[in-house]
């Protein structure tokens, strides 16, 4: 139970031994969803909005999250989202998504953001990549087991090695943040 929100909920059947669950391979959940950018996807400048990317990084790492877990999986966080150049109206954006690494509920998504003139035949640019981790959950909302992933190529075991840095790095600040808040609550501090 890695995730903030999951802390408690175990259940009683997470004292018997669990059956172990094959691992998937990195390949058989990658997903790219491709959208054209209109006008109603525009900010005040005129680019397209951050938040439209956001969703469409958020859509795309679901569908990976869900097709990996065999079923359905919340966000429980995004790490980082990165934006690198503006997305303009017309561009054709594919938000490319993969499982980099996987814990007993939860599941790292790692996303790259591209972005290409829908009527030129220039490569695609990168323009923003994510990280965000998923919570796999039953009917009833509940976590349930993740198979692992299993990393393919040398690429997948770089984005699996650094998920694990990114993992260790947000337990350690919940530990010191929630370490800091109980400190100021001993001191009489109302925050």
């Amino acid at each position: 139970m890695s995730e903030p929100h999951m802390v408690g909920a175990m259940t009683d059947q997470a004292s018997a031994p669990e059956a172990e669950i094959p691992g998937k391979p990195t390949s058989a959940s990658r997903t790219t969803l491709s959208h054209i950018m209109t006008h109603n996807d525009t900010n005040l400048l005129g680019t397209v909005h951050g938040g439209v990317i956001m969703k469409l990084v958020d859509d795309a790492a679901g569908a990976v999250a869900g097709r990996h877990s065999g079923g359905p999986a919340v966000t429980a966080s995004m790490d980082e989202m990165a934006f690198l150049e503006p997305v303009r109206v017309g561009d054709l954006v594919h938000v490319k998504a993969q499982v980099n690494w996987t814990g007993r509920t939860s599941m790292e998504v790692g996303v790259r953001v591209l972005a290409e003139r829908w009527n030129e035949s220039t490569p695609p640019q990168q323009v923003g990549s994510a990280y965000l981790v998923f919570a796999a959950v039953d009917a009833d909302g509940k976590p349930r087991r993740v198979p692992p992933v299993v990393p393919e190529t040398e690429r997948d075991r770089r984005r699996h090695q650094e998920a694990q840095i990114r993992r260790t790095h947000r337990l350690a600040r919940r530990r010191e943040i929630l370490e800091l808040r109980e400190r100021r609550a001993a001191e009489g501090y109302q925050d």
